[in-house]
């Protein structure tokens, strides 16, 4: 097989295109390529030709050795359209690099941040950004978003200064819709998409207790104060909470000794007993059953998190109000608060509990976001961009419809 019939299946380079030649070079590589099919990439229509525009890409390296490819780019000029470039097929318009590279690039993000990939690949940082990001608008451009029918809405940190973005996803984790901030107009975008008819399939949203997102879904969703799911993850968050205000509180009143008790004790209070290795429960235990303030709100954390196995709303309802009434008469004030909040939001909690409804895949997806947070802002302080001392060129051209071609 002779080395143009080679390179012209690994590139994978069909008529008007072909292969002219392939030379290895001790300097640089390089790749020429020049004409191309006389129609308007726009719409099609046979164009006039207007000169061509000198391009390179970066290929996939061919063994050791970095592979470019130079072509001179037909430019069309179309009577609608004006003057456009003839599209490749290995590349995209705006990329100096081929399909095949980004592919690959877009397979090792997945594994690293971004200045590792330009490190390894002798790029830089924004190089392999812009990457990442045309693959994402391709992502987006060929996804159709349409309403599932449960979905779940939580918000999460995005910068410093308590700047949050809003994120919309289906309950099997999926991320549907992202925007800046945790208002109204937040998840406003999300639902202004779709039509009323559209949003009518939506049977349950689960979500904080959070008034803005509240108010948005009763006035976009058809029967949207009866669709809100409270889910358990947000409940027992807001307890923990409390617990550990209790916990903050108490340390500060009590004699020296006593507040020595409670020093060091705030993951001890949060971690789930069944998570915690044997001298962690050793400690735990002789401040559980202690007459210590801690102890009673987790108690009664622990008591609400035992009311969501009810089938039955009508009996949730009973088991959720006895709970209610208990918190609200005890001394500890951030357990009475959030019982007054379970009060105010007690039939979107009873949805969840019925419905078996949770939004832990948010908890998952927040995590992602972090992960991606710090990997972006990993910058990279030297980034390595002198190419092999040896490289393989490879010439490409395209002969124009109804020129013969070479043997």
């Amino acid at each position: 097989m002779r080395d143009r019939e080679l390179y012209a299946r690994i590139l994978g380079i069909e008529a008007p295109w072909r292969v002219e030649g392939v030379e290895l070079k001790l300097e640089e590589g390089e790749v020429e390529h020049g004409g191309g099919e006389l129609s308007c990439p726009e719409c099609g229509r046979r164009g006039t030709r207007y000169g061509t525009r000198q391009r390179r890409w970066r290929h996939l390296d061919t063994c050791q050795y970095q592979t470019v490819l130079e072509a001179g780019v037909l430019r069309v000029e179309c009577e609608e359209h004006k003057v456009k470039q003839v599209r490749v097929p290995w590349g995209e318009e705006r990329s100096r690099f081929t399909a095949l590279f980004e592919g690959l690039i877009l397979d090792w993000l997945q594994q690293a941040s971004i200045a590792g990939v330009a490190g390894m690949m002798g790029l830089s940082w924004d190089e392999v950004d812009g990457v990442m990001r045309r693959g994402v608008e391709r992502g987006l451009a060929r996804r159709q978003v349409e309403v599932p029918e449960r979905l779940g809405v939580d918000e999460t940190s995005f910068q410093k200064r308590h700047e949050y973005v809003t994120v919309v996803n289906d309950l099997e984790g999926r991320v549907l819709h992202v925007s800046d901030g945790h208002g109204k107009e937040a998840l406003r975008e999300f639902y202004g998409q779709f039509e009323r008819e559209e949003l009518e399939r939506v049977k349950t949203v689960a979500m904080d207790m959070w008034e803005p997102y509240i108010q948005v879904t009763q006035a976009y969703v058809p029967q949207g104060a009866e669709k809100i799911a409270f889910d358990k993850f947000h409940v027992a968050k807001h307890l923990s909470e409390a617990i550990d205000r209790v916990r903050r509180q108490e340390q500060r009143k009590l004699p020296g000794e006593g507040a020595q008790r409670l020093k060091g004790s705030r993951y001890l209070w949060l971690k789930n007993p069944r998570n915690m290795d044997w001298q962690r429960w050793k400690a735990f235990v002789a401040l559980r059953d202690s007459t210590l303030h801690t102890a009673r709100a987790w108690d009664y954390k622990e008591h609400a998190m035992t009311l969501w196995d009810y089938r039955s709303r009508t009996w949730a309802r009973k088991a959720w109000h006895a709970w209610i009434r208990s918190a609200i008469r005890c001394r500890l004030e951030p357990v009475k608060r959030v019982a007054r909040m379970v009060r105010k939001h007690l039939e979107g909690i009873l949805t969840a509990v019925v419905q078996r409804v949770t939004n832990a895949r948010a908890e998952g997806i927040r995590s992602s976001i972090q992960w991606l947070k710090y990997r972006a802002a990993a910058t990279a302080t030297a980034n390595a961009s002198a190419t092999p001392s040896t490289s393989i060129s490879v010439a490409l051209i395209s002969t124009p419809m109804g020129s013969p071609k070479d043997p």
